[in-house]
């Protein structure tokens, strides 16, 4: 079965749609966020696809498309819409595929869904992207205590800014879980800029192991 990965983060604009681009363009994934709200400038889709260097038909239209850039479940309930977690399964695709989340782990797609919930439901390999800056080690650990907690699998955490290597290591021992690399914040930021940054900072074989083969929830490591 080929690789899915959901690309999570601690929090909004920590930089996850930059590194979900990173991923699908070193994998050549194809790539669908399920919820997106907001897209006055530019969707996530698009910039993914624009800085991925992917065609357009690898990108796999959201579930639901919301105008409103807040909170899903407040930007769904402007157009009286429900999300509903039936209808968020995963696409079947050939070869990789990329998932990127909305907003931070805990972020409510409904009064009755939360964005964990969805994870929980899809049990596949998150990647969890932080930042280096200030704070990021209560919000990383928090992020991993609610993804422990329902049981769904991690496979790393990436982090995403200026190299913090004590704020990393923290995050990676007292969350037991595995620091996948850095990307740097890129200006230019474009496809051949973040191509190589990705190149720089990650281990593609990271990435071509077995689903599920790192989590949070092993004692024994």
């Amino acid at each position: 079965m080929a690789a899915t990965f959901v690309v999570a983060g601690t929090d909004t604009n920590v930089g996850k749609t930059v590194f979900a681009a990173a991923l699908v363009g070193a994998l050549g994934a194809r790539y669908w966020k399920p919820v997106q709200a907001g897209n006055e400038d530019e969707s996530d889709s698009a910039a993914v696809s624009r800085l991925a260097g992917m065609p357009a038909d690898r990108l796999i239209a959201s579930a639901y498309d919301l105008a409103l850039p807040a909170s899903p479940h407040i930007a769904a309930r402007r157009e009286s819409i429900d999300i509903r977690q039936r209808a968020l399964g995963l696409p079947v695709v050939d070869g990789p595929l990329v998932v990127e989340t909305a907003g931070g782990v805990m972020v409510p797609l409904s009064m009755r869904l939360l964005q964990v919930d969805l994870m929980a439901f899809w049990q596949k390999p998150v990647v969890l992207c932080a930042r280096t800056s200030l704070g990021t080690i209560n919000h990383s650990l928090l992020s991993l205590e609610a993804l422990r907690l329902r049981r769904v699998p991690v496979h790393g955490v990436a982090f995403i800014g200026e190299a913090q290597p004590e704020v990393e290591a923290t995050i990676a021992t007292m969350g037991r879980v595995r620091r996948l690399g850095r990307l740097p914040w890129l200006a230019p930021l474009d496809a051949g800029s973040l191509r190589a940054a990705f190149a720089d900072g990650f281990d593609l074989r990271d990435f071509a192991e077995e689903e599920g083969l790192l989590d949070v929830q092993r004692e024994d490591d």
